[in-house]
């Protein structure tokens, strides 16, 4: 197998491997992304933003791939660096517990009493609730062994996804994350942060969908529509317009330098756009776009297999 090194010059000048957003171009909407982002020594903090806007958007995709580089990787990298960093950290395992189960699908939560949030989201399945977990994850059952494939946050609307293992790795990294539902600014340690206030949640196994109620008012439907080696997909329903022009969605990441990052690029399409534009994350001016990726075409040090996300089929 080929070294990364070279790999790089094989796939650092390709075009991202980007979503079939280019099919029903008809019916497509264009909404407002404005880029957040800022400058980050330390590689453990969210310092890269892009909020996703409009009043009209009732339907969008979320999708995250494999990094085109993905097959020549020999030595995976997930470990934190907390090298630059003056954030408190420790580690040891949280209390889990399965709150659904069947043969192949199944979900956990987790408390963590150092959460910045409390866990007071009730999660229902069925008639059974439970009163809150700092995280929820779904597993899957894939070549015979089970495949963490979601992790959400109920107590600041945090996800994050990723696609079963390529090939015949035993295991990916998570990367970004995103949230989904009417977007504001509360305090936290360390300053203000991004947090979708959810009041309850409903799973439903047979749709493998959620139910968000949010507590401005509305839901949204978040479903796992597909799942495999390359990509996961989840297709999201929204009930309305957000509340007071607040974004429906919004992506976080992080970024110090091209070689330590979860997000390195950002790609756009506009409607009716001959092409696609493209950029470093921390200099996107911002757009009109009907499709955006956002990931690495060169390896990282930090989580190196982490997938790229692709936000598109926007619709009203």
């Amino acid at each position: 197998m080929r070294p990364l090194r070279l790999a790089c010059l094989l796939f650092c000048l390709a075009a991202p491997a980007l979503a079939a957003g280019s099919q029903n171009l008809v019916n497509e909407l264009a909404v407002r992304v404005v880029n957040k982002s800022t400058p980050e020594l330390c590689a453990e903090r969210d310092n890269v933003e892009l909020d996703f806007i409009s009043p009209d958007v009732r339907h969008m995709e979320i999708q995250a791939t494999h990094p085109a580089y993905i097959g020549m990787i020999n030595t995976d990298r997930w470990a934190p660096d907390f090298s630059a960093c003056n954030i408190p950290h420790g580690e040891g395992a949280l209390p889990r517990k399965t709150f659904y189960e069947s043969p192949t699908l199944w979900l956990t939560g987790l408390t963590d009493p150092d959460f910045w949030r409390p866990a007071n989201v009730p999660i229902r399945v069925g008639d059974h609730v439970e009163p809150g977990f700092n995280y929820i994850q779904l597993w899957m059952l894939s070549r015979e062994r089970a495949e963490e494939i979601l992790v959400m946050y109920p107590s600041d609307g945090n996800w994050r996804i990723r696609p079963l293992p390529y090939g015949d790795m035993r295991w990916t990294a998570y990367g970004s994350s995103f949230q989904i539902g009417p977007l504001e600014m509360q305090e936290g340690p360390g300053g203000a942060r991004p947090v979708v206030a959810i009041s309850d949640i409903a799973f439903d196994p047979a749709k493998k969908a959620f139910t968000l109620n949010f507590k401005r008012g509305g839901s949204a439907t978040v479903t796992l529509k597909q799942v495999d080696q390359d990509h996961v997909a989840l297709d999201v329903s929204y009930s309305g317009a957000m509340p007071d022009s607040l974004p429906f969605a919004a992506m976080r990441s992080m970024y110090t330098n091209e070689g330590n990052s979860d997000v390195a690029r950002i790609a756009w399409r506009e409607k009716d756009g001959k092409g696609w534009g493209e950029s470093p994350v921390l200099s996107f001016p911002g757009a009109l776009a009907t499709e955006v990726w956002a990931g690495r075409n060169a390896p990282s040090r930090h989580n190196l297999s982490a997938p790229d996300m692709v936000f598109s089929h926007f619709q009203r």
